[in-house]
């Protein structure tokens, strides 16, 4: 203790203390963060173009601190501002003193023979009044921010935060609001006018005193020539041109992009975009163009997403339409928001089932009536096929064979499928969902959609890039920041979807129809192939839309953003078209290459397209996924045995088996049948028997359409109290054939030709009946229910 009090008792001591106090007051005096003002939020495209901004929580268009300035600016500012600036330590003592002299002279303060690096301080110290005390601490911390701060950081600080007139802070939204252009793009008179702006804000600008901005900003021009930064025919052409009137608003061309980017960033930062401005340009017209059609059925709402394949990049955000009076939903982030996803979904399960060897593209697959514990799907165009090609039911956007083959998959598989996809939308447990899940009873988002459709694409293109073999990243959502980041390869031999599933899934979708009698789909046109998949909703509330290129994904959402739903709201009339005026501003691209290393070649029943069995007659080539093999031959064809004359089946207890013409023959089940030949003039039916040959072959000649067994069947009561009637179609392949009802084994009537039969039962279990006038028998077991 005695010794520290001598310590502070020596003269010199304490004046080493005093100069190591000062020192550190010194280095500190100036704080880690000069500027804490909030700042406005700013997205830029991929080349850095302004796309849109949101204004700083303070009420200033205030962009955050920049990383360069213009080299006019440059020039213009130390011209007019601090000509010694790159030769003095942050104060000029002349200038000072020049100052002082002319402010002696004049009686009242008109120079402060501020710096800019002191102008810098003043900004950070939030323009405190000009007292000599703060005048005196502007000089000392001027000098200290020189210590570790460059001249060009010390210029893009004050370019950032100089104050510009009215709520425009900093040189980017200056040229913004003033020019309606990037500071880089100004022309000298330009920018000689925005760099005299921060002398005087509060008085002169754009809006008022005029004149005295002309003469600064030609005064300033001249000096510029004076120092040789211009030539004489740059300073004509400078001082001619006229100043800016009333501030431009600044661009909204992705707001809705800039919304999403705020929440998920935070406020206030300039972020850039993979958005490719031009494009988003010609999308947003697209977009209004087709509004305005629209809105006429009071459809009100639009969306529209491109990506790009190879990075998942997002190319143009279109989340709404515009709309001033915000009536309709616009300011609604469609792209991101959950919707009924109609059809959307079925190339998913269609892939699937390709990739586990659960069918191949061609093979034919039921439509016909479906009742499947209590849900029964219908078509769009209510009306069926009896037996299609799958791919042909996926290009149709059948529902009936769609919901069939995802009863074969399996639900609980599906949803897990979907999930790891990148649905983030299935909250529920696979039972909530059910079969409806692959018609709309899911919501999915714009955004989740179209980066699946990006990821299969991109796992198409990158598996000859990885010598068969596929990269686990490939399947990733999209991104719209620009990112340094390179995902490593996480190579693998296998993946969600084998390249050859992708590949037939695209193909089928090439050529989309739904709805049937609606051929306008063959009216669209792109300058290159596209792969394609519509969707409506439930109810005619969402309409979708998407198509996949090597190159491009492009995603489109139509409807209203209240749910509504609308006439007319169906995918192919509503999003389609806008999907295709899209591609046809887009750079063409070819096709996908066929992965023929998971593929093979394989012999095809022409009729049924199955793979060919042994008594298959009529067959062609086609490249299969490699999984296709482990599917069933042909279950169709059967040989029957014919008289010498071919016009009658006939068996050994009738004719003598030489004489007996023994033909493959396509034999579809009952109800299938009775459906495939009203659509299909070139089916031949069986033969009928001869008449002295009794009936043995096994073959089945009746099936119940409706109901199937074990049905519970509910039937409403009418208005008088007695319950309603329920209708039940059986199918027979003979012709004119005589089809005898009986209900609990009480006859209830006959039918000839067309097999319908309405009646009432009441509720309970029943045994139903059908015998055909040859006596063939079909017994079905199904209950009627008091309550739905």
């Amino acid at each position: 203790m005695n010794k520290t009090i001598s310590f502070f008792k020596n003269k010199k001591h304490r004046r080493i203390c005093i100069v190591a106090a000062l020192l550190i007051w010194y280095w500190f005096c100036i704080p880690s963060v000069l500027f804490s003002t909030s700042t406005s939020s700013v997205l830029l495209d991929k080349d850095g173009k302004l796309l849109c901004a949101q204004i700083a929580a303070d009420g200033q268009w205030r962009f955050p601190t920049c990383d360069s300035i213009p080299k006019k600016f440059e020039k213009c500012i130390v011209q007019f501002e601090d000509r010694n600036f790159y030769y003095h330590p942050g104060v000029n003592p002349l200038a000072i003193a020049r100052a002082i002299k002319q402010n002696i002279f004049s009686g009242k303060t008109i120079s402060g023979g501020s710096t800019i690096t002191m102008q810098v301080m003043r900004m950070a110290r939030n323009n405190k009044s000009r007292t000599i005390v703060n005048k005196l601490f502007e000089i000392i911390q001027a000098t200290r921010i020189e210590l570790t701060h460059s001249k060009k950081e010390i210029l893009n600080l004050y370019a950032s935060n100089a104050p510009f007139g009215t709520n425009v802070v900093g040189l980017e939204a200056a040229a913004w609001r003033y020019y309606g252009r990037n500071p880089f793009e100004l022309s000298w008179g330009e920018m000689a006018t925005l760099a005299v702006l921060p002398n005087s804000p509060s008085l002169i600008h754009p809006g008022k005193n005029r004149d005295l901005l002309f003469q600064k900003r030609n005064r300033l021009l001249q000096q510029l020539f004076v120092s040789g930064e211009i030539d004489s025919v740059t300073l004509v052409l400078s001082q001619q041109e006229p100043l800016p009137d009333k501030p431009y608003p600044l661009p909204q061309y992705a707001p809705h992009l800039l919304n999403r980017s705020v929440k998920e960033n935070g406020k206030g930062k300039l972020l850039n975009t993979t958005i490719n401005l031009e494009l988003q340009l010609r999308v947003n017209n697209i977009v209004e163009k087709h509004h305005k059609e629209l809105i006429g059925n009071k459809i009100n709402n639009i969306a529209a997403l491109v990506l790009n394949v190879e990075t998942g990049n997002v190319l143009a955000y279109t989340g709404n339409t515009k709309d001033e009076s915000a009536e309709n939903g616009n300011d609604v982030d469609v792209i991101n928001a959950p919707r009924s996803t109609g059809s959307i979904l079925k190339p998913f399960l269609f892939a699937a089932m390709l990739n586990d060897g659960e069918l191949i593209a061609s093979q034919l697959i039921a439509d016909v009536p479906t009742q499947i514990a209590g849900y029964s799907p219908k078509n769009f165009n209510l009306t069926y096929d009896g037996a299609i090609p799958a791919k042909r039911a996926l290009a149709r956007s059948l529902n009936v064979p769609i919901v069939k083959l995802l009863q074969e998959h399996g639900v609980e598989r599906f949803h897990y499928l979907l999930k790891k996809l990148g649905m983030s939308t299935i909250s529920f447990p696979a039972n909530h969902y059910g079969l409806s899940l692959i018609l709309g009873g899911a919501e999915g988002k714009l955004w989740d959609i179209a980066g699946i459709y990006a990821s299969m694409a991109r796992t198409l293109n990158n598996f000859t890039k990885h010598n068969g073999k596929y990269n686990k990243k490939d399947f990733h959502p999209p991104q719209y920041l620009q990112s340094d980041k390179k995902l490593q390869p996480d190579i693998s031999p296998t993946a969600i979807y084998d390249a050859a599933s992708i590949y037939l899934t695209f193909d089928a979708m090439v050529e989309v129809s739904r709805p049937d009698e609606d051929i306008s789909w063959r009216q669209f046109s792109s300058s290159s192939k596209v792969a394609w998949k519509t969707g409506t909703s439930f109810g005619f509330r969402d309409g979708w839309a998407v198509g996949v290129t090597p190159q491009y994904v492009v995603a489109v959402w139509v409807g209203n953003a209240d749910g509504e739903g609308r006439p007319e709201l169906v995918g192919v009339k509503t999003a389609a078209p806008i999907m295709f005026d899209i591609f046809n501003v887009l750079k063409p691209s070819g096709w996908f290459s066929k992965p023929f290393d998971e593929m093979r070649k394989e012999i095809i029943c022409k009729e049924s397209g199955y793979r060919a069995s042994e008594i298959c007659v009529n067959t062609d080539s086609a490249w299969i996924q490699l999984s296709g093999e482990n599917t069933q031959p042909c279950p169709y064809h059967q040989i029957v045995h014919l008289d010498k004359e071919g016009k009658y089946r006939v068996n050994s207890d009738c004719e003598n088996t030489n004489a007996m013409q023994h033909k493959a023959w396509l034999v579809l089940p009952p109800s299938m049948e009775w459906y495939y030949k009203s659509k299909n003039p070139t089916y031949k039916e069986l033969p009928p028997w001869r008449n002295d040959c009794a009936e043995g072959s096994g073959i089945k000649s009746m099936e119940l359409i409706y109901p199937k067994q074990f049905s519970k069947i509910y039937v409403p009561l009418e208005l008088d109290g007695k319950r309603g009637k329920t209708v039940f179609e059986a199918a027979h392949r003979k012709k004119g054939c005589t089809i005898y009802w009986h209900l609990d084994n009480e006859y209830i009537g006959e039918t000839k030709d067309f097999h319908q039969m309405g009646i009432s039962p009441q509720a309970g279990k029943h045994l139903l009946t059908l015998v055909d006038e040859k006596g063939e028998t079909l017994k079905q077991f199904i209950e009627i229910v008091d309550k739905e």
